[in-house]
């Protein structure tokens, strides 16, 4: 890092710090590329705060998210990586320099890395927050097995409720789904897919979900109303599966030059590159992305590279 104009700057500045972002400090900080990670929130991104993960290669046995995003920091941060807790709310391209407007003051990078991942969107009810990690679940790949013979509530009506609820069929013995409208937005190849599990799967249209019930440290029943009957509702329940959709940490780039999807996620070219040149996005912040920790770690080795091949070449006035 160096001083131009009084403003810190860094040939690298990774905004996150998960999967995506780790991975693609160890990538740039191995070629000596001065790289500086912010992250708001929890290091590691959703990864960190999810019980198991059964599905990252290489842990046959699984591995704890917390263990597996602590082991990410520590080797990027061993190869020199620097990671500040703090938020960036602007990126303004200056041609061969971006400026980031942070909680820490203003930043300049020769390139940018745009890794602020995604989160679940939340019901709001009480309960969700309070037993978070304890019965109340966002990702059934990730803790549907620890529900093997179990009662479950599943909370949507669209396509990744739907295929989610199917999925949790292969370990939990019920599952009420609660459904708020009077059908499914799910499409209809799910819908008929649907229908091989009446056995497992009860659908509970025009059903609220208005409260999650704890007892002794851990969830023992939904409490909702039946919008029909006018009447409140109960469903006994081991754990609460959420799958109202997923929300973009993209809100700082709204006022951004950095296109955007419908949704909000960024959009980008072949090599992860944005509209700006020397911006990147890789990770669940990307438009397309999968979703899954092990093909974010692997856009995360992607962008490092096209970074590394974007400065080649291009003045270096920074000196580490």
């Amino acid at each position: 890092m160096n001083q131009i104009a009084d403003i810190p700057t860094h040939d690298v500045i990774i905004i996150g710090a998960g999967p995506a972002a780790l991975t693609a400090a160890i990538y740039t900080t191995r070629e000596d590329i001065g790289t500086l990670l912010f992250e708001r929130g929890v290091i590691g991104g959703l990864a960190a705060v999810t019980d198991m993960i059964d599905n990252y290669p290489g842990f046959p046995d699984g591995i704890e998210g917390l263990t597996l995003a602590t082991s990410l920091e520590k080797q990027a941060e061993r190869f020199g990586a620097v990671i500040e807790l703090g938020e960036v709310t602007k990126i303004i391209d200056e041609g061969e320099y971006k400026r980031l407007e942070t909680t820490s003051g203003d930043m300049r990078a020769r390139a940018v890395l745009v890794a602020t991942g995604s989160d679940y969107k939340k019901i709001g009810v009480p309960g969700e927050q309070e037993y978070y990690a304890r019965g109340v679940h966002y990702c059934a790949t990730c803790d549907g097995a620890f529900y093997r013979d179990k009662r479950l509530v599943v909370v949507g009506g669209g396509n990744s409720a739907v295929q989610e609820a199917i999925f949790l069929t292969r370990f939990a013995s019920h599952i009420d789904l609660l459904v708020r409208a009077d059908h499914l937005r799910a499409s209809d190849v799910l819908q008929h897919d649907l229908e091989k599990y009446t056995d497992k799967i009860t659908v509970h249209f025009n059903t609220t979900t208005d409260e999650i019930v704890g007892e002794d440290n851990k969830v023992i029943k939904v409490l909702g109303t039946d919008k029909v009957k006018g009447e409140k509702v109960e469903f006994e329940t081991d754990g609460v599966f959420v799958f109202v959709g997923l929300e973009p940490n993209s809100q700082f780039l709204k006022t951004s030059e950095i296109k955007l999807d419908e949704i909000g996620f960024v959009l980008t070219d072949q090599h992860l590159q944005t509209q700006i040149p020397g911006v990147f996005a890789a990770g669940d912040i990307r438009s397309g992305a999968t979703m899954q920790i092990a093909s974010a770690a692997g856009e995360g080795a992607t962008a490092a590279l096209k970074i590394r091949e974007y400065l080649e070449g291009r003045p270096h006035p920074v000196q580490n």
